[in-house]
């Protein structure tokens, strides 16, 4: 660890590094949970995507209906490419916290760990802020719905992302 002593291990482990290590790996964490429950509950969230995508829960405004898909095949295939970017994110994340740690112990290379998290960290706010707030709230009007409405969890996730990423963009000076 950097720094000598009692004082270097407070100053290392009280610094910003490692509030962005420990930010990076939560959100790790909770990606590949969210992946892993994806993909081994396949069933629960392929009906949520299919709902979204088919508008059946919605208030059936003949403006907006035309935009629903009802096609089993294409909201299948919209939920496997939400898995796999929610896989990759949790493994770039997963990455990132490697890099973090190993700068930390090792006084290695921050820039690099940062640009691993922020790389994450952005995916996990184009999946959320995109997919979910912007097509599957608004393009699917799944606020609209009652019982197939994400909209609150996406929030959650924008909001654990965003504040994460703001941690690890924080300038830091060594000797901090």
């Amino acid at each position: 660890m950097t720094g000598s002593g009692r004082r270097g291990v407070l100053r290392t482990l009280g610094g910003l590094p490692a509030a962005a290590t420990a930010v990076t790996g939560t959100v790790a964490l909770y990606m590949a949970l969210v992946a892993f429950g994806n993909i081994t509950d396949f069933g629960t969230n392929q009906q949520f995507v299919r709902h979204v995508f088919a508008m059946d829960t919605t208030f059936h405004d003949k403006t907006l209906m035309w935009r629903a898909i009802t096609s089993h095949a294409v909201a299948d295939t919209a939920y496997v490419a939400i898995i796999a970017w929610e896989t990759l994110s949790a493994v770039v994340l997963i990455a990132a916290t490697a890099l973090w740690t190993r700068a930390l112990v090792r006084d290695g290379d921050l820039a690099r760990a940062r640009a691993a998290s922020t790389l994450g960290l952005v995916m996990v706010l184009l999946l959320f802020g995109a997919g979910f707030v912007a097509i599957g709230g608004e393009w699917f009007a799944m606020w609209q719905s009652k019982a197939w409405n994400g909209l609150d969890s996406a929030a959650r996730d924008i909001l654990l992302a965003g504040v994460s990423l703001v941690v690890v963009r924080l300038p830091h000076r060594d000797g901090e």
